[in-house]
């Protein structure tokens, strides 16, 4: 017990000396964000069968992450959409080969069930493929979805359908969520699925149209915000590519929540039912920076996007929703301050500007939403829901002939 004390005024230490406390005003205007005036926990759902699984992931979000949020934007008495979530757990994220790790092992976890190491994605370490839940739902007849923020190719949403031993091979992630035949694809990227578009750190080095390839494929294909809104995607395939690289989430782009919501709306049209994956991929990105702002900002769409889930389970009785975080991002803490943090006037300390080993939250709505209590770890996620979809034979690897 005395060495544990030790350890924790070592570390509190270390975080005093070398922590950074950012005193800078918010000055980002947060009015987008449109708070609910309801506090309550929203109710918990009766045992029943579940049709379609939404899981939301928050890169890099923390508790810390949402408590800020909270607190600058309504104060310390408000509450955000994922606070009113009735069911909440703890999990664990380290990687098969390092304790704090990055987003592709990390969301290979959530995807697979298996823990892997390094930059790999959908593969263990010696390289076997292992099925993903999106998978798994897909081979089941359900309709599948990928949403993100960043270029669709990135480390999680790659994760759910790709399999390759280098996240950077975006280009060719690109190849295969389209071999995937997912049924809807959102977020930026354009540079890794058409030759010559510039705007990201990695582009197409062949001369291969991805975007012409996929609606031969039978995908309808749009870049804009109103094109998005208009899309009717009759064969129930829409690939979105907003922006070159990653997304702005400004005109002429869709929010979060907007993409959220047209997911849904083509999604839900399987009477089989349909697993999506939503992720608010750049929070990550604001905590490694120590930006405020900037991961504020996409918690908050992050939160709305959650927020759209919700409103579709609250309708569509059948619906389990599921959201957590791959790591903890940027070590941010809240430091004594002046006398009116409760009001939101609050600074924030930042421990790195990489990833930490601190576990994160789950929290659930819907049928069987109980069983995501508890602490354990991020291998579960998927395994949890492979079962209550009664997918009984995950997690599994893939046998390459």
């Amino acid at each position: 017990m005395k060495s544990y004390k030790i350890c924790v005024l070592i570390i509190a230490l270390i975080i005093s000396l070398f922590g950074c406390e950012q005193t800078t005003p918010i000055s980002d205007d947060f009015s987008f964000y449109t708070p609910s005036e309801e506090k309550t926990s929203f109710p918990l759902v009766p045992e029943g069968p579940v049709k379609n699984v939404i899981l939301m992931i928050g890169d890099g979000m923390g508790l810390t992450h949402i408590t800020a949020a909270r607190t600058i934007v309504l104060g310390a008495h408000g509450r955000l959409t994922i606070e009113r979530l009735p069911v909440t757990g703890i999990i664990d994220h380290y990687a098969a080969d390092e304790f704090v790790s990055g987003s592709a092992a990390t969301a290979t976890s959530l995807a697979t069930g298996y823990k892997t190491s390094g930059d790999m994605i959908g593969l263990l370490p010696d390289g076997t493929p292992a099925l993903t839940i999106l998978e798994a739902a897909r081979d089941r007849g359900m309709s599948t979805g990928l949403v993100a923020t960043l270029t669709i190719t990135h480390a999680t949403p790659a994760a759910f359908g790709a399999h390759i031993h280098d996240r950077d091979l975006e280009a060719e992630i690109a190849v295969q969520l389209l071999e995937s035949k997912v049924n809807v694809l959102f977020g930026g990227g354009r540079a890794l699925f058409r030759p010559g578009v510039s705007g990201y750190k990695f582009t197409r080095t062949d001369d291969r149209d991805l975007t012409k390839e996929a609606q031969s494929a039978g995908y309808e294909y749009v870049e804009t915000r109103d094109a998005l809104m208009a899309a009717e995607a009759e064969n129930d395939y829409l690939l979105g590519l907003f922006n070159d690289g990653l997304m702005l989430i400004q005109d002429p782009e869709p929010t979060l929540a907007e993409m959220t919501d047209k997911a849904l709306e083509i999604l839900s049209r399987n009477e089989n039912g349909f697993f999506l994956m939503v992720e608010g991929s750049q929070i990550d990105w604001g905590a490694e920076d120590n930006d405020i702002n900037y991961t504020i900002r996409e918690l908050l769409h992050f939160d709305l996007a959650i927020r759209s889930a919700i409103h579709y389970a609250l309708n569509n009785k059948e619906t389990l929703v599921v959201v957590t975080s791959d790591h903890e991002a940027g070590g941010m803490f809240i430091p004594e301050g002046p006398p009116n943090q409760l009001d939101g006037n609050i600074s924030i300390g930042w421990g790195t500007d990489g990833h930490t080993g601190t576990p994160v939250p789950v929290f659930a709505y819907g049928p069987h939403a109980e069983r995501f209590m508890g602490w354990y770890d991020n291998t579960e996620i998927p395994k949890k829901i492979a079962n209550i979809l009664g997918i009984y034979d995950f997690p599994r690897k893939i046998l390459v002939k």
